[in-house]
């Protein structure tokens, strides 16, 4: 078995129609809808799939085929770019509404994450486009007091590596400093002023926080050291979530917003592509442990796919029960963000390493290991 393969198999068929559909301005026509058709499920399909498929885009790909791969859909990832921010294409996408501002957010961190790809390598005025589209997530709207409170400041962070002069610095300040008082110890944040038994520690929290934090530190002195300070609290919710994959690659089905699926990960799909794993976690049984989810979900396509290749509303199969009143077809695109660890090359220890059986694999195996801690900070 070559997981690298199997991974890069799985991203591109989950990216493929929505890239594709907006290459061809069609996106607002094929795009289906089984529930919640609201006029931003297109820009979250757009940036959700982009924030997990960046980083590969971003890095030379690990064979001539791979790069070949790798170059097609940059070209693809950039007239979908120019086809969501484009006031005149029929695939506009809306960034005026109170929920753009969550979508826009992922297309900000798409571009923090490839901005060689996704940002510099655009002409002139499809950037333009793009500065515009970002910035009409201000107007008259503000986020919920949540984790919301990171989408504004990743978009404001989007705009510094963009090197817009008007980046709000309050917008980020705000976001950091609130997130500080609402940590809660061993590794978790609550979710705005009350804890939630969720992934959204892994879905929003911890990426976004790292990402902002390595970005926008030296703008202030007062942020000097934030990144480190939040670095082993992310550190210790990845070594969390690996334990959490069982021997057959399931994970606990608690909490909103099921339907991202193996998105759940992105916590420790991101400290693997960034090398920052903690002590305890070697790459290549993180690289198994992902594998098994990943090879848990993508047997069963019939499940994951509707006959255009579109991704289903569910966990594991069609499920409309377990979609939130927000969740949309564009929403279920999050997944992607698993998929993080492609931009490691192919020597890497966590694609070259001898297989390695994960935390709980070795433990219902009988296996003895030294004892789990929580992280006092």
């Amino acid at each position: 078995m070559n997981h690298r393969t199997d991974w890069l198999n799985a991203m591109l068929k989950i990216a493929e129609p929505v890239l594709t559909a907006l290459h061809n301005r069609q996106l607002k026509q094929v795009m289906p809808m089984q529930q919640g058709a609201g006029e931003t499920a297109y820009l979250e399909a757009l940036g959700r799939t982009l924030a997990g498929i960046a980083p590969w885009l971003e890095q030379a790909g690990s064979t001539p085929q791979e790069e070949q791969l790798r170059q097609r859909y940059c070209a693809l990832a950039r007239s979908a770019i120019a086809a969501g921010t484009d006031p005149t294409s029929p695939d506009y996408l809306c960034f005026s509404a109170q929920q753009s501002i969550v979508d826009a957010a992922f297309l900000a961190h798409a571009i923090i994450r490839a901005p060689r790809e996704l940002f510099a390598a655009l002409p002139a005025q499809d950037k333009a486009h793009v500065i515009a589209a970002l910035k009409a997530t201000r107007v008259g709207r503000a986020p919920h007091f949540n984790n919301w409170l990171l989408f504004s400041a990743m978009i404001e962070t989007a705009l510094l590596v963009m090197d817009e002069p008007d980046w709000d610095m309050m917008r980020v300040d705000y976001a950091l400093r609130q997130h500080e008082q609402w940590y809660v110890g061993d590794g978790a944040y609550a979710d705005g002023p009350a804890f939630h038994w969720d992934y959204y520690n892994s879905f929003v929290i911890h990426p976004m926080l790292l990402d902002i934090t390595r970005t926008v530190e030296p703008q202030n002195p007062q942020w000097q050291g934030m990144h480190a300070r939040m670095l082993p609290r992310a550190q210790r919710y990845a070594a969390v979530l690996e334990r959490m994959i069982s021997p057959e690659g399931t994970y606990p089905p608690i909490g909103r917003s099921l339907c991202y699926r193996f998105g759940a990960f992105q916590a420790l799909a991101q400290l693997a592509q960034q090398e920052q794993l903690p002590p305890q976690l070697p790459p290549e049984q993180v690289r198994c442990a992902l594998s098994a989810v990943l090879q848990r979900f993508m047997a069963r396509d019939d499940a994951l796919f509707d006959a255009e290749g579109w991704l289903k509303l569910g966990m594991l199969g069609d499920q409309p029960g377990l979609g939130e009143s927000y969740i949309t077809t564009g929403s279920l695109y999050l997944c992607t963000a698993v998929f993080l660890p492609l931009a490691l090359p192919e020597t890497h220890c966590f694609w070259a390493g001898a297989p390695q059986a994960w935390t709980a694999k070795k433990i219902w195996a009988g296996e003895d290991l030294p004892a789990d801690g929580a992280l006092y900070d």
